[in-house]
């Protein structure tokens, strides 16, 4: 096993696959710290690299095309600080970390593990529900609708028909990306039938990006939905909603491990709440929709 420790987050590695948890430093960004911990196969690995400065370094994974939803929703367009794949290494832990490298880069070559894309998603995508605030306003995801609710600075033309409600399966793709410059960024939702060339600010399927400290977020709202529609790289591909009844079974998880996954949630938006990351507003419409899957 190879473990790393620093002050941005702690890395382990049992050969199998890498845990990845994120520091509890004031520097760590609000999207790390809102994502938790995540647990990367393997097989979800293009490879591993140490960027080594004057002063301090940095451990970079590499990931196969197609295999994370959060990097396929954002298509690359993630800042530095938001990037979860990523670990600042102090001076003193450099020969930890190179260690680290080389037990990775040992297991891919032992497992043989192709660096080419995949067809289908080898992480789960951030846990539901999920409710972010920024821009001109509000998107929440259940796992089976995505709602948007708008606020004071939306456009009237976007705004008077009220709130929205997506189905999934009217969903037919998803795409988060950051303002930069003088261009606001958005997240936008592609649905059938209802396909629309308007800017994010008039557009009633998008939420516009400001370049504010909690637009990120709106990228976990992405990447949830987008690892629920069928993979890009699956010609064909079916929801598990449209598999016959005994197919849908065996792939949705068991109710055991769906319960477990959702207290895990609870304690997680508990954590984020003491510390401030959620409002009073966000922290309750989570945990309402929390206890509503339970």
């Amino acid at each position: 096993m190879a473990e790393i420790i620093q002050r941005d987050g702690t890395w382990i590695f049992d050969g199998d696959t890498l845990r990845l948890t994120p520091g509890r430093d004031k520097n760590v960004s609000l999207l790390r710290r809102t994502l938790g911990e995540l647990t990367v196969p393997l097989g979800a690995l293009a490879g591993v690299s140490l960027e080594q400065g004057r002063k301090a370094g940095r451990l970079r994974l590499r990931l196969r095309d197609g295999a994370d939803p959060l990097l396929q929703a954002t298509g690359g367009k993630l800042a530095e600080p938001n990037d979860p794949y990523q670990l600042a290494v102090e001076a003193d832990r450099l020969g930890v970390a190179e260690y680290f490298v080389d037990e990775v880069r040992g297991a891919l070559l032992l497992d043989e593990v192709s660096s080419g894309p995949v067809d289908g998603y080898l992480l789960p995508g951030p846990a539901v529900p999920l409710s972010a605030s920024a821009g001109d306003g509000t998107a929440s995801f259940d796992g089976d609708r995505v709602r948007l609710e708008w606020n004071w600075k939306t456009e009237d033309a976007k705004s008077a028909s009220g709130a929205r409600t997506l189905a999934l399966g009217d969903i037919t793709g998803v795409e988060w990306r950051p303002a930069a410059g003088l261009e606001n960024g958005c997240l936008r939702f592609t649905v059938r039938g209802g396909d629309t060339k308007a800017p994010p600010k008039y557009d009633p399927n998008s939420v516009e990006l400001w370049g504010f400290k909690r637009d990120p977020l709106m990228a976990l709202v992405a990447a949830a939905v987008q690892a629920r529609l069928p993979h890009p790289a699956a010609p064909g591909g079916t929801r598990p909603d449209e598999l016959p009844a005994g197919e849908a079974a065996a792939a949705a998880p068991g109710p055991e491990a769906d319960h477990d996954a959702l207290l895990r949630r609870l304690r997680e938006l508990g954590e984020l709440h003491k510390e401030g990351v959620l409002t009073d507003e966000e922290f309750a419409l989570a945990k309402q929709a929390v206890l509503k899957r339970l």
